[in-house]
């Protein structure tokens, strides 16, 4: 799924990327291997044990 990142939002171990559709967490090291900043462009690959759905 391509997209953007429209944020990053750094934490003590872990970084929120928010996409506007799609928010993940990942590592600092991610982060910084990717060159991640807002506006960069992206494709996302989700694997995933568990999805938990929410309403709109």
């Amino acid at each position: 799924m391509p997209g953007l990142v429209a944020s990053v939002a750094l934490g003590e171990a872990m970084v929120t990327v928010d996409g506007g559709v799609l928010t993940a967490a990942v590592t600092r090291e991610t982060v910084t291997d990717l060159g991640l900043t807002a506006g960069s462009p992206v494709v996302v690959l989700i694997k995933s044990t568990e999805v938990s759905p929410a309403t709109a």
